[in-house]
């Protein structure tokens, strides 16, 4: 098992290695230090070779072959987010100043005062455990972008977010799902980078249609989208998006070797009306989803399974809303699952001139 801290003293008397294997001896075996020594700044460099994890140093400024003061600045090109203490028998301001410029977080005189020296070793710990919490919330951070949209981020640094997680509303949207035809075939053909490749090439081409006429993505479900457009004009622009996309979609060539014939196409389901917006989970999990549900959503994604390879499909209702300029073609009355009654359904053909 590791110690939780490696700290390198680099100095080149002898009984320093001796006074503090045997002050922190205790630490040691409770592997809570791990002490690395070094004679002078050459083989300091060397030690940090091998063992870059090295959480902090101290440092003696006179030493041969490579002193203190020049330590500390190939530390600061080589291993920047090191902590490195100074220590000196030479408490004068001038050797003070110089070893701060160049990048030491403190600095203490010999003789040892060993308390003070604990002191500055745990102050200095803290310092190295902040600075890798601030790196690890960066990395989430940066990682979080991946997945969770601009807007959401933003309102998750708000102080109201805690309480918004319970709080559930009616909205009237318009939902959309869009599939790629005929992937599932492909995944179980091709290898994973292939299939996951293409497939994030078709995403990015989806979203960006989505994007561009203020939808959100709600969720990625195999080679699915789910997307949601709220305000005004949502179903005129989800409308616009779909054909977009379907357009954009089948502009793509794939270089597929088991299917060198395969032009990917989409089937699109749109329906719009009164959701339920809310986080839909399991809150013993920590695992919430921000989304939509209900009888809307449902059809939608019942039309979409409808849906044949470069059809969009929509009600009679959404039709009706849609306004004068688009285009369909009526398919005839088709029945879906909890619908007591046939729905008459549209493909959605252009949309208006602009």
């Amino acid at each position: 098992m590791a110690a939780r801290y490696k700290i390198l003293i680099v100095d080149d008397e002898d009984d320093v290695e001796q006074l503090v294997r045997q002050k922190f001896r205790r630490q040691v075996r409770a592997q809570e230090y791990e002490f690395l020594f070094a004679k002078n700044g050459v083989e300091a460099l060397r030690v940090l070779q091998k063992e870059p994890d090295v959480d902090m140093a101290f440092s003696d400024i006179n030493m041969p072959q490579m002193d203190g003061l020049t330590l500390l600045e190939r530390l600061g090109e080589a291993h920047p987010l090191l902590r490195t203490v100074i220590i000196s028998a030479y408490g004068d301001m001038d050797n003070i100043r110089l070893s701060m410029n160049r990048g030491a977080f403190d600095f203490i005189c010999k003789p040892f005062d060993f308390e003070d020296f604990e002191r500055t070793l745990q102050k200095t710990l803290r310092s190295v455990e902040q600075t890798k919490s601030t790196i690890q919330a960066i990395r989430e951070n940066d990682i979080l972008k991946m997945y969770v949209d601009q807007g959401v981020l933003e309102f998750m640094c708000c102080k109201e977010f805690e309480q918004s997680l319970t709080i559930n509303k009616a909205v009237n949207a318009t939902v959309m799902f869009v599939d790629i035809c005929g992937f599932t075939s492909i995944a179980e053909q091709e290898p994973p980078d292939v299939v996951v490749q293409l497939l994030n090439r078709y995403f990015d081409a989806i979203v960006e249609e989505i994007v561009a006429l203020g939808g959100t993505v709600d969720k990625f479900m195999g080679d699915a989208v789910m997307a949601v457009f709220h305000d005004d004009g949502h179903l005129q622009r989800c409308a616009q998006a779909a054909l977009a996309l379907r357009n954009r979609i089948g502009t793509f060539t794939a270089p597929i070797a088991t299917r060198p014939d395969y032009v990917p196409m989409v089937s699109v389901g749109i329906n719009s009306g009164e959701m339920v917006s809310g986080n839909i989970g399991s809150v013993r999990l920590k695992r919430l989803d921000y989304t939509v549900i209900g009888d809307v959503v449902n059809l939608a994604q019942r039309l979409q399974s409808a849906a044949r390879p470069g059809q969009i499909l929509l009600n009679d209702s959404c039709m009706n809303a849609l306004g004068a300029g688009f285009q369909y073609e009526f398919l005839g009355e088709m029945s879906f699952k909890n619908k007591a009654l046939p729905q008459k359904v549209y493909t959605l053909e252009s949309a208006p001139a602009s």
